[in-house]
């Protein structure tokens, strides 16, 4: 069944593929990115372009999601052309890399606004929509970081990824008596086929540098290089796009809570299936065990005695 999608951070890297992909699996897709009539307008065009060429449903809109507003705008837009919203994908993230001490409170505070607090920010916009209807499901990209193998050097975008990954377990059980699922799709270090390590930031106070350098010399490029390494030759920033896909395309009420897309295999696969089964144990526990699956439409919304 089609869906009406939107997918965050949708310019390039996992969100544009995954954006394509869906499309051609026969949903609308709104691929969503800031300034798209800026330094964003050629991303939109080839969007325009490929939708042309494949005859697919993939629009774009301007969607900001350091900016409350700009998120409900976008959801507005979405809402007026395709009058519904069924799926929502929070896959916009900035990295950073360097040594931790080097980056300032606020630095790591503009990692965790997009990272984190954006992903709040749709929610905010496009969950009454989601409520209303009494379905839909909300997909989170997260990060293998956020419990597997974490290199040095990447503090502030793991310690975001972490963060975001909680709140996503959290939003699970405070939707499922709506009819809304969650899904997380876990990717691991995928180092090219993204602009991820191309486009992430550095700090901008150089003083501490020399003492690390001086300790760890050119480690940034060995953990690049060693994470590549590590992943098989065939190993496709596509999976990740067609894990998303498998999951949109699940049926409702069906679909798995995690699905790890990690060719390397830092652990984080391992480290996750305890922690998502204590979770499930510890509500089942506690009288809970109905927020661990979507309600549908009709069935009990009272809390448990």
């Amino acid at each position: 069944m089609s869906k009406t999608i939107v997918i965050t951070g949708a310019g390039s890297g996992f969100g544009a593929l995954a954006a394509r992909a869906l499309a051609r699996a026969g949903h609308t897709v709104y691929a969503a990115m800031r300034d798209t009539g800026g330094r964003n307008a050629d991303r939109v065009a080839q969007a325009e372009a490929y939708a042309a060429e494949h005859g697919v449903r993939l629009r774009t809109v301007e969607l900001d999601v350091l900016s409350q507003e700009s998120a409900d705008a976008a959801v507005g837009t979405i809402l007026a052309e395709a009058g519904t919203l069924d799926v929502v994908v929070h896959n916009a993230g900035h990295m950073v890399t360097g040594p931790t001490e080097a980056f300032t409170p606020e630095e790591l505070a503009a990692v965790y606004d997009t990272n984190v607090l954006g992903t709040q920010r749709v929610n905010r916009a496009a969950l009454p929509q989601l409520r209303a209807q009494g379905h839909g499901l909300v997909l989170w990209v997260g990060s293998t970081s956020s419990r597997g193998g974490t290199p040095p050097y990447l503090a502030p975008y793991f310690a975001a990824k972490a963060a975001m990954d909680a709140l996503a377990v959290s939003y699970a059980a405070e939707l499922a008596r709506f009819g809304i699922e969650t899904s997380i799709v876990v990717p691991g270090a995928f180092t090219s086929g993204t602009n991820h390590f191309a486009t992430g930031g550095h700090p901008a106070e150089q003083t501490v540098i020399p003492a690390y350098e001086a300790r760890y010399a050119g480690l940034m490029d060995q953990v690049a290089q060693r994470l590549a390494a590590l992943a098989p030759a065939d190993a496709d920033v596509s999976l990740v796009a067609d894990a998303i896909v498998e999951i949109v395309d699940a049926p409702d009420g069906k679909r798995p809570f995690r699905v790890h897309v990690d060719p390397a295999n830092d652990g984080s696969e391992e480290v996750s299936r305890v922690a998502d089964r204590i979770r499930a144990e510890f509500l089942t526990r506690i009288g809970l065990a109905d927020l661990l699956a979507p309600q549908s439409v009709g069935e009990r919304t009272e809390a448990p005695a």
